[in-house]
């Protein structure tokens, strides 16, 4: 990001701000994680997530120039959203997946939508090329977000979960970011650990 532009990250939209994610945020971005997982469309996780578990995660993204970004309005984190590798392996160091979990009582209210392009325009400002989201097929509303912000489904990976008491679906979503892949990227330090 250029000096003179002004970032997303940092530009109050309404009621809410999205900003860099703090340590004291680890509890909320725990109570909204869990609902999604009991309850929502999203990931099948079988453990519960425990605040050592976010912490160590927020800081190894962090290490490595991921972006991990909260939504706040009037105090109370209602969404967050970060970016991952998306591959181990160092050929792959450009590319990242993300996520994004909104706090239930904010669904449909514009959160994903504040949180989508400042995640994208932190993963482009740090040098990554593109981006790739796996959107459970029946939520439809994350898929209607994903495709309004360029990206492009580019496969379905049937029956790769099992959740709810049936198999389901995952769309693989892709979206080229910053020059994308018209240009050799500028270096990005790569470590093995995670």
């Amino acid at each position: 990001m250029s000096a003179t532009s002004e970032s997303v990250l940092e530009k109050p939209r309404g009621a809410v701000v999205v900003r860099p994610s703090t340590e004291s945020d680890v509890p909320a971005m725990i109570a909204i994680y869990t609902h999604h997982i009991t309850r929502g469309v999203g990931d099948v996780d079988i453990e519960p997530t425990q605040a050592d578990d976010i912490k160590r995660r927020r800081k190894n993204m962090l290490r490595r120039r991921l972006p991990h970004l909260a939504a706040e309005r009037d105090g109370v984190i209602v969404g967050y959203a970060y970016a991952v590798p998306f591959r181990k392996r160092p050929a792959y160091r450009y590319a990242v997946k993300h996520s994004i979990y909104v706090h239930p009582d904010h669904v449909s209210t514009g959160i994903g939508r504040l949180l989508l392009p400042a995640l994208i325009e932190a993963c482009a400002g740090a040098g990554y090329r593109q981006m790739f989201a796996y959107v459970d097929a029946d939520n439809v509303a994350s898929l209607s977000l994903h495709e309004a912000h360029g990206f492009r489904r580019v496969g379905l990976l049937e029956g790769v979960g099992f959740k709810y008491g049936k198999w389901a679906d995952s769309v693989l979503m892709q979206r080229a970011i910053g020059a994308g892949a018209s240009t050799p990227p500028v270096e990005i330090a790569y470590s093995r650990t995670t």
